[in-house]
């Protein structure tokens, strides 16, 4: 039986028995990082009682308790991505948060089958790049979604894509809370069960995997084809105005030509 650890009193549904402090000795290699994991928590809702708020709010506790240090972004008044400047204020803290961040968690509700327009636009307003920086490549990713009715995935799996876009280490486990209505009281506070369970593995696993990373995150993510091309042969590239067409070869002067065999 493991030993009993003292929990702080916003964690009521958490049987202490079973909960394990993260051993960052046994995840880590000497000369990484040993300050506290940097996690940006989004959401994708402005309702007053916003069931994907309410589920960030649980992960940060959790992540807090793991050792994490957290910040939840309010998407309230940023505007449509492309219908402000990038200094704008909203947009500027969203940026700033996400280049402080090691890793993230993106909270959404499901609506019309997808991620809501909310979480869509805070991503959107994440550039890939920021000058020389890439503001969210090999920082890792935890998903969670909320719904109204049955349990679904369509948002997890548009997340699990946008996070590969991002170029970012979106770990296997994820959470979806079906009948979202159900599950929290009216303080906002997430009901005991296998749900609230899988919530905490998630958060578990994301500072498991951000401890493995951190400090590697460059070698990983550093590629060949990159490289081998310059940075003036990328930009020549990238922003040609047409797409040149394949020379093909003339028939009779090869094996794609003439005559088969």
């Amino acid at each position: 039986m493991p030993d009993m650890i003292t929990l702080p009193g916003d964690l009521p549904n958490i049987d202490p028995e079973a909960l394990k402090p993260i051993d960052p000795e046994r995840l880590v290699l000497s000369g990484a990082p040993t300050h506290a994991p940097r996690v940006l928590l989004l959401y994708g809702s402005l309702r007053e009682r916003s069931y994907s708020r309410f589920l960030a709010e649980e992960a940060e506790r959790l992540l807090r308790w793991f050792g994490a240090e957290t910040r939840i972004f309010n998407p309230s008044g940023l505007p449509l991505p492309d219908d402000a400047d990038p200094d704008h204020p909203k947009v500027r803290e969203l940026r700033e948060l996400a280049e402080w961040s090691e890793a993230q968690v993106w909270s959404s509700p499901e609506r019309h089958g997808a991620m809501t327009g909310v979480m869509k636009a805070q991503i959107d307003w994440i550039p890939l790049s920021m000058g020389a920086v890439r503001p969210t490549q090999g920082k890792t990713l935890a998903l969670l979604q909320v719904s109204g009715g049955s349990q679904s995935f369509n948002a997890l799996n548009q997340m699990r894509v946008l996070g590969r876009w991002m170029r970012m280490l979106t770990i296997p486990n994820q959470s979806s809370v079906p009948k979202a209505f159900l599950e929290f009281d009216d303080n906002g506070r997430m009901k005991p069960s296998a749900l609230y369970n899988r919530v905490v593995d998630v958060m578990e696993e994301l500072l498991k995997i951000t401890y493995l990373v951190r400090g590697r995150e460059d070698y990983l993510v550093e590629r060949y084809s990159e490289r081998v091309e310059t940075a003036e042969q990328l930009s020549k590239r990238v922003n040609q105005h047409k797409i040149e067409e394949p020379v093909l070869p003339q028939a009779g002067s090869g094996c794609c030509g003439g005559r088969t065999s």
